[in-house]
């Protein structure tokens, strides 16, 4: 095989389950975990003669995640029913929409490195209902549970124009963020909120020539990792398969394969099924849903800034690195706090560090998130207002904001309580500075030498100033008395 240039070609197919108290078509309770079956009735366990019903606040949902994604709202939708046969499909159909989707043409802005952004579009957005859970642990056989058969879910297709492993993923992360920021849906992976589909080929170019390799769709990934890997492997894969064989993309050829986690590699499943396989027609059980501009711009009215756009504010306007911007807006409750301090007159950066080294660590260690910490913003002013003033040391501030989630007391009031008040009193300070000059001359003579030794013998005499303060006095303070008399 000669010389050739490969471009990898990713599209991906996000399933988002909504955080509706209920299923999409009937009153079924929509929660995590349980006994198996227990959250059934009639309708979603496909009994005949049944008739279901709108979820009227999955439906706002949708619209508003699309929204948020740019897209086209449709004003007139139906729904359809999808023939295949699997166990966990109990109706032998799944209601979902075919022809006339909620949304179309859409578009998602992804970071990528050095504060560089890429637009993927979307093709399309629409909603329908989960499939039940194979069981397949509880010895020679297979069992179904369907407590999430009738869950909504929010389907995104994207076109095909990620290019790499790590873009997939970023745009995994992202719409992970985006649907956390509208509250549509929790996001969480383990539970099963967010199910990545990758479909990849290859555009391999040789001697002028572009051949395409068999698109590969690879099911139910549910991690990031996962998802990054999945799609390197599919590339390696494909490209040694080219070279082999030089299969080429052809109708009917497009395969769908699992993700083996333990072995890091892809696993083919079936051939992959065309649209006329799954025989869509309307559902004559579910009336066409129609939108009026009053309803719909109710619902634009619920978008909030996204965090993609928040991170960049926060660079412009406050002039954080995109990392720190980044860690920032992975939440916004911790975002919304951040932006409110800073508003109120905190320092930036100092409020970050605050924020991203101690909060959002607490908040991990105690399973939880940054507002259940009970942290407000005016607090956070008065915090490094006090750190500002060198009242406090950046070091106490950090012991300050841990003890401030446990109670309601102000940052001066739990820092004159812990004894971490500074004093920057020159009068006292230049005592404790003198009684050290005079108990350590060697260390004196070290620093005027100007020698080797200099730096050392200064941090130590500013270390024993430091210790006869019991570490009250002002680090800043200490310094500049202690170079005046050296």
């Amino acid at each position: 095989m000669g010389e050739c240039i490969v471009k990898v070609v990713v599209g991906l197919e996000i399933h988002v389950h909504l955080a509706t108290r209920t299923k999409m078509f009937c009153g079924c309770e929509l929660a995590y975990g349980g006994s198996a079956n227990t959250r059934t009735c009639p309708v979603c366990i496909g009994m005949p003669g049944v008739l279901p019903v709108m979820n009227r606040q999955a439906y706002e949902y949708a619209v508003l995640t699309a929204l948020a994604l740019n897209c086209e709202i449709a004003r007139f939708t139906k729904w359809d029913r999808k023939s295949y046969y699997y166990p966990d499909l109990p109706k032998n159909y799944q209601i979902s929409q075919y022809d006339l989707p909620l949304s179309r043409n859409g578009f998602i802005e992804i970071p990528l490195e050095g504060g560089r952004t890429k637009t993927v579009r979307i093709v399309r957005a629409h909603l329908e209902e989960d499939a039940g859970k194979n069981v397949h642990t509880l010895g020679p056989f297979s069992a179904v549970d369907l407590n999430r058969a009738g869950a909504p879910l929010l389907e995104i297709v994207t076109e095909p124009d990620m290019n790499s492993p790590q873009e997939v993923r970023i745009l995994a992360q992202e719409l992970q963020r985006i649907v956390r920021y509208l509250g549509v849906s929790e996001g969480d992976m383990q539970k099963g909120h967010m199910r990545f589909e990758p479909n990849v080929n290859l555009h391999i170019t040789r001697e002028g020539q572009v051949f395409k390799t068999p698109i590969s769709e690879v099911k139910n990934l549910n991690s990031f990792r996962a998802i990054e890997r999945a799609v390197a492997y599919e590339v390696e894969r494909q490209r040694d398969e080219f070279i082999e064989t030089g299969v080429t993309m052809q109708t009917g050829n497009k395969r769908t394969f699992g993700w083996d986690d333990a072995n890091q590699r892809t696993v083919l499943q079936r051939e992959k099924e065309e649209a006329h396989d799954y025989r869509y027609f309307p559902d004559p059980d579910l009336v066409p849903v129609e939108l009026d501009d009053a309803w719909l711009e109710r619902i634009r009215a619920g978008l909030c800034e996204l965090p993609l756009a928040m991170q960049k504010r926060f660079v412009s306007d406050y002039g954080l690195s995109d990392y720190d911007a980044a860690v920032l807006t992975g939440d916004r409750d911790t975002a919304e706090l951040f932006d409110a301090a800073v508003r109120a007159g905190a320092e930036a950066k100092r409020v970050c560090n605050l924020l991203t080294q101690t909060g959002l660590k607490l908040a991990n260690e105690r399973g939880t998130t940054v507002r259940v910490l009970g942290i407000d913003a005016g607090r956070l002013v008065e915090l490094t207002t006090l750190v500002e003033d060198g009242q406090v040391s950046a070091t106490a501030a950090t012991t300050i904001f841990e003890a401030m989630t446990t109670c309601d007391e102000s940052p001066g009031g739990i820092a004159r309580r812990l004894n971490l008040m500074q004093t920057s009193d020159a009068g006292e300070i230049e005592s404790l500075v003198d009684e050290v000059i005079t108990a350590h001359p060697k260390a004196v003579e070290d620093v005027r030498s100007g020698g080797k030794k200099s730096q050392k013998a200064r941090g130590f005499l500013l270390g024993q100033v430091m210790q006869k303060s019991g570490g009250q006095a002002n680090p800043r303070v200490v310094a500049e008395i202690l170079d005046r008399k050296l």
